[in-house]
């Protein structure tokens, strides 16, 4: 459920329980006597063996269950426990099996439930889904009813608690009632740890052992919070309904602003929608962000921290084109949760089309030149000429003057239309023919502004021709110079 959660549950407990329960625990004396009663004053009833087989398969089960905690021990010498990891609870299991097929009603059933929680979290790996399931049952009949001894009781129902909490954020498809049970066994060993870590139950325990054993315990609850409370999302998205998804990560966002955890399943709850949504993307990198500001690391130390910024920068300006506005980005995620419902990162795409919406507003007759000049020398340029430009009027353009042909009174002109910053002489690119010649000659580099029709084209080397009505050209020309007359030598 959440990767932040496999913690080592035996190094969790090992404050708080010895590894194994002993016989006197459950009011069991040495050699099959009872126990004085005052070991368990608060029970309803105090629990006996009926015969000295229970009580022997009974002694069997705690071997084991030690040997389980503590494999090195010397009593725990066996050939197969070093080839499975899990040989002990195993042992430890099939005893307890045993135990229940023939004592069914035994008076330790209610604590038989417990150890077979125990047995099964000590498993390589943990069976939860049996954790979970005999916790269930231990929780119905009560903590206080199962763990009544007034000694051992209170480090029991921690244990209890601890172990149902982390098995239930471990399922990978929790219930609805077994998230609730999580939440509920997450709580409440919270307010029990709260009451338990206090001087006086401290005893020889160091201060940091029982410092730590408290943060575990507190860690392991609040952690496990936090996966119940996105259980339902993560399922959802998971299963591909991500829009279902999102409104759910959303509200546990809310409920726990601080968590990088949720904001980064948001973000990638988002990018699962942003396939068919691609204004999702600006959520998206929103919340990558906010998880890098608040816990880069989502909660796991092994985790390079700048791995997640990296990330959430790199989406950035992939989409942006660059990482003008990333440092105010940044800030407003550091400083809320949620964007803006209004919040959109512009794409590098809509950028260019505002500056090139901006150029055409500003420069209209060269923006209409570009655009017709690129669908020209693009893949399919013949075609577009063919089917979109020949014949065809075109609003008046301006441009530059080349040369005219001739010279004097032209009737072709050759025409540039340099674009800004371009270097270098301008080059021909429009061949214009005109109804009739000019009335002087066209001074080379001065503007020109005509309307004319296209008629031909060629794309290497570049060249559009159109016609156009002398009328329809305006043009800076000056007078031809006119040659002396010959003068007749005299004879």
């Amino acid at each position: 459920m959440h990767k932040s959660l496999k913690l080592s549950i035996a190094a969790a407990l090992g404050v708080l329980l010895p590894a194994g329960m002993p016989a006197v625990a459950w009011g069991q004396a040495p050699g099959g006597t009872q126990a004085p009663a005052a070991a368990a004053p608060q029970a309803p009833k105090e629990p006996k063996v009926k015969d000295i087989a229970e009580y022997d398969i009974f002694n069997e089960i705690l071997k084991d269950q030690n040997c389980s905690s503590n494999s090195q021990n010397s009593s725990c010498s066996n050939p197969e426990a070093s080839k499975d990891p899990s040989f002990w609870p195993k042992k430890a299991l099939q005893g307890l099996d045993t135990w229940t097929q023939k004592y069914p009603d035994s008076d330790w059933k209610d604590q038989r439930l417990y150890m077979y929680m125990q047995e099964y979290a000590k498993l390589n790996p943990p069976n939860s889904a049996k954790v979970v399931e005999y916790g269930t049952q231990v929780m119905g009949k009560g903590l206080k009813n199962v763990f009544y001894d007034p000694k051992e009781g209170p480090r029991q129902i921690l244990n209890c608690l601890f172990l149902i909490t982390v098995n239930v954020a471990a399922l990978p498809n929790a219930t609805a009632d077994q998230i609730d049970l999580g939440k509920k066994s997450a709580l409440q060993l919270k307010e029990e740890a709260k009451a338990y870590f206090v001087p006086a139950n401290k005893g020889g325990t160091a201060d940091a052992a029982w410092a730590q054993a408290r943060a575990q315990l507190d860690s392991a609850a609040d952690h496990s919070l936090l996966a119940f409370e996105v259980a339902p999302a993560n399922a959802a998205n998971k299963a591909g309904d991500c829009a279902s998804a999102q409104p759910m990560y959303i509200k546990a966002l809310q409920d726990r602003p601080d968590s990088a955890y949720i904001a980064y399943q948001l973000a990638n709850n988002t990018i699962c929608l942003q396939k068919t949504q691609p204004a999702m993307a600006s959520m998206a990198i929103y919340e990558f962000e906010r998880a890098a500001m608040v816990d880069p690391t989502l909660g796991d130390p092994k985790v390079d921290p700048k791995q997640l910024q990296t990330y959430a920068d790199s989406l950035y300006t992939r989409i942006h084109g660059s990482d003008e506005g990333l440092d105010a980005l940044k800030q407003m995620a550091k400083s809320n949760p949620l964007p803006p419902a209004d919040f959109k990162i512009k794409t590098k795409e809509e950028i260019q089309a505002e500056k090139e919406a901006e150029f055409a507003k500003n420069n209209p007759k060269l923006a209409l030149w570009m655009q017709v000049k690129g669908a020209l020398t693009g893949a399919d340029g013949e075609t577009y000429f063919t089917n979109n430009l020949k014949d065809s009027a075109v609003p008046p353009l301006s441009g530059v003057v080349v040369e005219g042909k001739p010279e004097c009174r032209s009737k072709e002109l050759l025409v540039a239309i340099p674009i800004p910053g371009q270097q270098g002489p301008p080059t021909a690119e429009i061949n214009l023919k005109l109804d009739a010649p000019l009335a002087g000659k066209p001074e080379a580099g001065s503007e020109i502004n005509f309307a004319g029709v296209p008629t031909a084209f060629t794309k290497t080397p570049f060249l559009l021709t159109m016609e156009a009505e002398k009328a329809k050209v305006d043009v800076k020309t000056s007078p031809c110079t006119v040659a002396p007359p010959r003068t007749k030598k005299k004879q």
